[in-house]
């Protein structure tokens, strides 16, 4: 994760002060450990580490993955709550979600799904740590809160992140004064 991160920095430094300047510093092992208790789940190392190098990016906050808000430890819970209350609440029996339900379970929300990101609109990707049979433990996948669409963005974590380093690279991501966010060149 370091490399991934200098490679995501550098790019911030050169081409987006703002989204750089909003990224938190690390959190500490006793905050990762506490959310982990708090949402009874085990962070995959990957995630583990990057949260040693980032808890995340300040709120009110040019946005930094695809247009979307990087979440940090307190947004996560925060933000998890809501899914966990509507889940609880029996708001999603009996729906299912377009996933392929090969490697994306079928559910429209799982208790063990993380949200790591946020869209302001309450659309997320997902860290899963409940994948169906064929798909892998720490998997991201983006999905829409009002569209069953469950679309695979990574491997793991670190691959997630690192395809979104290589966007930064190539130039398929860019810097929007428009939207205050590092989004798609195909979308300015």
């Amino acid at each position: 994760m370091e490399e991934t991160w200098a490679m995501i920095e550098a790019w911030c430094a050169k081409h987006a002060p703002d989204v750089l300047q909003s990224l938190n510093g690390p959190a500490s092992e006793e905050a990762i450990a506490e959310t982990e208790r708090e949402l009874e789940v085990q962070f995959p190392m990957d995630f583990r580490n990057s949260l040693l190098i980032h808890d995340g990016q300040a709120f009110d906050s040019p946005w930094m993955l695809y247009g979307w808000e990087l979440l940090s430890l307190e947004r996560i819970k925060s933000e998890r709550a809501v899914w966990k209350g509507l889940l609880d609440s029996g708001d999603f029996d009996g729906i299912d979600s377009d996933a392929d339900g090969e490697h994306i379970r079928t559910d429209w929300w799982h208790a063990d799904w993380v949200p790591i990101t946020y869209s302001g609109s309450g659309d997320h990707h997902i860290l899963d740590l409940a994948p169906a049979a064929g798909g892998q433990f720490g998997q991201v996948f983006r999905m829409w809160h009002d569209d069953g669409e469950r679309l695979l963005m990574g491997t793991s974590f670190a691959d997630f992140m690192a395809r979104y380093a290589a966007a930064l690279e190539s130039g398929d991501l860019v810097y929007s004064e428009d939207y205050e966010a590092i989004v798609s060149k195909n979308d300015v």
